[in-house]
């Protein structure tokens, strides 16, 4: 055989879409950012709703979304070459630290009814602004996580991961408020 084929088992293993999932690092880091990224959805999708019971004015209630995705159009490439100046693993800890503090005081003033219309585009503009800082950061560790040939699957495992809590998030929202009440996927 050529120096430059793999014997036919080992392009077997390298192709699987499974590979990166053999790596306990990945594996861990992907399930938690799908259900970090279902939190929000579930919050993107809560945050819609409440605004239409605390101002039902059409251009109010159109604003969270755009609180929700104008801080990824804004920051995204500063949030890039931030997370190739930082040392990633500190960045990510601290940002998900204020994400944290930040999703509980809008969950406890929501659980207190006491968000406001502007509150509440405040919170979703500030959640916002954190996905857009790390998501370049937790992207640019999938090269650390796994060797090269599991790279391809755990780019495409990250894109399905993605589209995953986009389908679950709302839909687990929307059934959380039916079942539990506005503040439960806060």
């Amino acid at each position: 055989m050529p120096p430059t084929e793999k014997p036919e088992s080992q392009e077997a293993v390298s192709a699987s879409p499974w590979i990166a999932f053999r790596h306990r690092a990945f594996s861990v880091v992907w399930i938690a950012t799908v259900i970090a990224n279902t939190g929000t959805w579930m919050y993107n999708a809560a945050s819609g709703w409440l605004m239409t019971s605390l101002s039902p004015d059409p251009l109010i209630v159109s604003l969270v979304q755009v609180a929700s995705s104008l801080p990824m159009f804004l920051f995204a490439l500063p949030a890039g070459a931030l997370a190739d100046i930082v040392d990633k693993r500190r960045f990510l800890i601290g940002c998900e630290i204020a994400l944290t503090v930040v999703a509980a005081a809008s969950a406890l003033l929501v659980w207190m009814k006491l968000m406001s219309p502007a509150m509440l585009l405040f919170f979703t503009f500030a959640l916002g602004v954190g996905a857009a800082l790390t998501a370049p950061a937790w992207q640019s560790i999938v090269p650390e996580l796994v060797p090269k040939p599991a790279l391809p699957a755990a780019v495409a495992s990250n894109g399905v991961g993605v589209n995953v809590s986009r389908a679950i998030g709302p839909a687990l929202g929307g059934a959380l408020i039916g079942v539990l009440g506005i503040a439960a996927p806060f």
